[in-house]
């Protein structure tokens, strides 16, 4: 059963649409001033939001009929509707939609998440009347506000604030934590911060919104409330899981900090019920909810698996790019682990120069030092949303850096920068 259309929230109002507005940002970008420094002059260059929004529905498009396309394929029966639990009969579990009853031996939920909204006065009478949007709003938007404040500087309010950012858009972030994207490596956060003013964009960190009124935020900081007038408030402080409109009651399912409760199976506490992506809260990354669902299918049919978290990449895909995987030094020393760690600028990789004019990139490798063995990567540059998969293999894998040292790398490419901490670790 699916209430809207496949995809789910990644491919039509989240991962994939974002990235088709950053694009477009990046794009743009290189035909102001700083394309300048690489020899391209483009005079009176301008965004058309509404043909970007246009672009974006038809990659919707595309990519929606091919998933149609593939369960077709595979004969899988999809039902544009939500689909309720009426309860177990011994085995059989039975599933309501549009008054039709379903029966199944094995059910996974995968009702995914929404958008967070708090108890912020103002911010529900700012939704109905259009003023604050979530993200999906966000994503819509066919005229450019001119300045736009957005609540939260985690992922999705960071991406988000560096596309309107970019096109032209006042933007200030107003973030309850001390520093921008969340549990990314605090000096890449730094720097990353850095990079967004240069593009104009303000931040207030350590700031709790206290209310939105029609023309704007109120914010509190250093026990003095500030406001900041906009056009439109982005409302951007995470995702919450959808748990309450699929009857997990009726089958006893038990649940925990607002998610339902699996093993490394997938299982739920419910005989052949099993749970997975955002609405198990686990992972909340459409990566993982691929992994979750091949994890469970394969429990399914017997074959031995588990879902593992220690090597699930999480990027930012702003400009430049912010993409981690495994421990971050704090982490590894909260398990007890004794790390070496390297640190290298992007610098080191020739490709990255080639192609980033005064770019301050960088690269931070954590090393377990009983083993030898890689166990975290923190890389800020372009391309590396690309190339973090292969330190997440290593991580998986457990390989040695004498191992890692023995890759080939293209030549050059921005992924060089992992030989090159290989070889500079001391170990």
């Amino acid at each position: 059963m699916e209430e809207r259309a496949l995809g789910g929230t990644c491919l039509n109002e989240g991962c994939i649409p974002s990235k088709v507005l950053l694009n477009s940002s990046k794009i743009f970008h290189y035909t102001t001033d700083y394309g300048k420094l690489y020899g391209v002059v483009c005079d009176g260059s301008h965004v058309e939001q509404k043909t970007v929004i246009e672009r974006k529905r038809r990659v919707i498009d595309t990519l929606v009929g091919g998933v149609g396309m593939a369960m077709k394929a595979n004969h899988v029966e999809v039902v544009n509707a939500i689909g309720t639990i009426a309860g177990r009969n011994g085995d059989t579990i039975a599933v309501e939609a549009e008054g039709k009853t379903y029966e199944t031996k094995y059910l996974i939920v995968a009702t995914g998440s929404k958008a967070s909204v708090p108890p912020i006065p103002g911010v529900k009478e700012g939704i109905a009347s259009g003023f604050v949007m979530t993200n999906f709003e966000a994503l819509e938007l066919t005229e450019l506000p001119k300045r736009m404040v957005v609540i939260g500087g985690g992922v999705i309010g960071l991406e988000l604030a560096a596309y309107y950012g970019v096109v032209g858009c006042k933007v200030d972030v107003v973030e309850m934590l001390p520093k921008i994207a969340g549990p990314i490596d605090a000096e890449i956060s730094t720097l990353l911060q850095k990079g967004y003013e240069k593009e104009g964009m303000t931040f207030h960190l350590g700031a709790k919104v206290v209310r939105v009124e029609g023309d704007g935020v109120v914010f509190e900081k250093d026990g003095k409330e500030q406001k900041l007038t906009c056009d439109k408030v982005l409302l951007a402080i995470g995702r919450k899981s959808v748990i309450d409109t699929c009857g997990i009651e009726r089958l006893g399912i038990v649940t925990e900090r607002g998610a339902i409760r699996v093993d490394d199976q997938m299982r739920t506490n419910a005989l052949n019920v099993f749970a997975v992506g955002d609405c198990n809260g686990r992972s909340m990354l459409a990566h993982s909810a691929y992994r979750m669902g091949e994890v469970a299918v394969n429990t399914i049919l017997g074959r031995k698996d588990r879902m593992r978290y220690k090597a699930i990449p999480s990027v930012l895909y702003t400009n430049p790019e912010v993409a981690c995987v495994g421990m971050s030094e704090e982490q590894a020393k909260e398990a007890g682990i004794e790390t070496v760690s390297v640190k290298l600028p992007m610098a080191y990789a020739g490709r990255y120069v080639a192609e980033n004019e005064g770019g301050n990139g960088i690269a931070k490798f954590i090393f377990d030092k009983k083993y030898r063995t890689l166990i975290g990567a923190h890389v800020m540059s372009n391309y590396s949303s690309e190339f973090i998969v292969a330190c997440g293999i290593m991580i998986e894998q457990e390989m040695t850096v004498d191992a890692i040292r023995e890759i080939v790398y293209p030549h050059p490419s921005v992924s060089e920068i992992i030989r090159e901490a290989a070889f500079a670790v001391k170990l």
